[in-house]
């Protein structure tokens, strides 16, 4: 099952080996790993480097590790992006800016796709939130439902890929700028405006028209995006 290991920098090299074989299909969605002292012997390192190894796929998301049980393959992806993203952002000092850009470029061809894609009850589910968005006047609970609107649009885009990072993007951009949201929709200018935005990108989904998806995404990106850095500025 695994091959022995004669070379330095083992632990990088039993987390290839864990990964060539997630690859190949050879570990699947919670399978379980033997236990440290199987992996000591079958790949003929010392406990220390399978621990070191564990522990980077684990930041990373590619397993967990169960009290009692063992480590095993995540099951679900959906967060898993987010520590090492944040890490490697803060790393490089990244501005939110930068994360918010990649987030609308991705958002903008995300709807495209959704309006391909989309399910009737992924539809109800939208027209539902739209409402809830209009009709509520809790700053907090708009921020959620805003928050799963575009939840929504990336899973029906059916892409996993996609799905996930603009999810991890998401978390991203509230990490870095706190209740900057919040902020937007308190402003009784921006409150119709996304309003409006919110029925257009839900009638373009509807309508199954991708042009059009991609277009009221871009002007309700761009909304965002210019608000999200007065508030952070107003912040700091």
């Amino acid at each position: 099952m695994f091959i022995p290991i004669k070379n330095t920098k083992v632990y990088e090299q039993v987390i290839e080996q864990i990964k060539g074989m997630i690859s190949d299909g050879t570990l699947k969605r919670g399978d379980k790993l033997p236990s440290e002292r199987d992996l000591v012997q079958q790949l003929g390192v010392s406990r220390a480097s399978i621990r070191e190894a564990l522990r980077a796929l684990d930041i990373i998301g590619l397993i967990e590790s169960r009290q009692g049980e063992g480590n095993f393959i995540r099951e679900s992806f959906e967060n898993g992006l987010v520590e090492p993203l944040s890490i490697m952002f803060m790393l490089n000092e990244s501005k939110p800016k930068e994360i918010f850009e990649l987030r609308k470029v991705m958002e903008i061809e995300t709807a495209a796709l959704a309006a391909k894609r989309i399910s009737e009850s992924e539809l109800e589910v939208l027209k539902d939130l739209v409402n809830k968005m209009e009709n509520s006047n809790d700053e907090e609970i708009k921020v959620k439902i805003d928050k799963k609107f575009h939840y929504t649009i990336a899973h029906a885009s059916g892409n996993f890929v996609i799905f996930n990072i603009l999810n991890t993007l998401s978390t991203l951009i509230d990490a870095f700028i706190k209740d900057a949201r919040k902020e937007i929709l308190r402003k009784d200018k921006n409150k119709n405006t996304i309003n409006t935005q919110h029925e257009a990108i839900y009638n373009a989904l509807k309508e199954h028209n991708p042009g059009e998806a991609a277009t009221v995404m871009r002007k309700h990106m761009e909304l965002i995006d210019e608000n999200l850095i007065s508030s952070k500025k107003t912040v700091d």
